[in-house]
């Protein structure tokens, strides 16, 4: 199986990025990107897809570090390209793995990328399923999750991501709601990650923050006080470690605007195209390269 790669350098040229500002609304000239579907049309999507999606079983193994070595049930999809892609990991809301989650994966592959999509709730829903259809029940086992357990699952993912023979060898983290949230986390604990996108999810403390090494992109709804209080101190931090940390604000989006883009009269839906061109372009400025 592929190792992960060794972290390089940080590019000296991130420095610069705080030259840019903290941006508040849309701006005009985004690149146009086909957005993911929304909630209430993501299974529509997904049967309508032409590339190639799947379960898969992703197995951890046992060492000393895991007395576990459990299983985590995954989506995975794969694009449409000649070459080989990079692996994104999508990290679910704390709804679970649902049907948008995988249709969002499914967009990813349709940029280009190897979309891996855990269910985090693996063995841990009834009779050792995974996410239960019965959404306050996944609430409550998705709150239950300990942070050192969800990067260890993460891990092994992308793991077996890079090991896959279409691989290229760099791989980043998406997350959204509860899964933004892990994504930063994600980006402190894991040193082999290229890149993380934080969808409105809050900021890691101090702490963490001084172990985080790859470039993040933060995406929030403008009308998201909860999550974006904890903006400002964590653009402070990294900025004072000299490390790479690009937040966005999206004005009169709310909480979940990718998920529910028909919400509060467009502005989720112009949040949405906004936040998902600089997502892409993102990930193929780190991960293609």
């Amino acid at each position: 199986m592929q190792t992960m790669k060794p972290r390089f350098l940080l590019r000296a040229c991130l420095a610069l990025c705080w030259a840019l500002p903290f941006l508040v609304g849309v701006p005009a000239n985004a690149q146009s990107f086909a957005v993911p579907a929304d909630a209430e049309s993501a299974l529509d999507a997904l049967n309508d897809s032409p590339r190639h999606g799947e379960w898969i079983d992703i197995g951890e193994g046992r060492s000393r570090a895991n007395r576990w070595g459990d299983t985590i049930r995954s989506w995975i999809v794969y694009p449409e390209r000649a070459t080989r892609a990079p692996v994104v990991v999508v990290i679910h809301e704390i709804f679970g793995l649902t049907d948008w989650i995988r249709a969002v994966a499914d967009q990813f592959a349709a940029e280009g990328f190897i979309a891996i999509a855990p269910d985090l709730l693996s063995g841990h829903g009834a009779d050792g399923g995974g996410t239960p259809a019965d959404r306050q029940q996944a609430v409550a086992l998705v709150r239950s999750l300990r942070v050192e357990d969800t990067t260890r699952r993460l891990s092994a993912v992308a793991r077996y991501g890079l090991s896959l023979p279409a691989s290229s060898g760099n791989f980043g983290a998406v997350g959204f709601c509860w899964g933004g949230s892990t994504s930063f986390n994600f980006a402190a604990n894991e040193e082999d990650l290229d890149a993380a996108v934080v969808y409105y999810g809050s900021s890691p403390n101090r702490t963490m923050l001084g172990r985080v090494e790859a470039p993040v992109l933060g995406l929030y709804g403008g009308d998201d006080a909860r999550v974006n209080a904890t903006i400002p101190d964590a653009m402070r931090e990294m900025r004072r470690l000299g490390k790479f940390y690009e937040p966005h604000q999206f004005a009169g989006a709310g909480h979940g605007f990718l998920r529910q883009q028909s919400a509060r009269d467009g502005a989720n839906m112009s949040a949405a195209r906004a936040a998902w061109a600089k997502t892409i372009e993102f990930f193929r400025q780190y991960l293609e390269n």
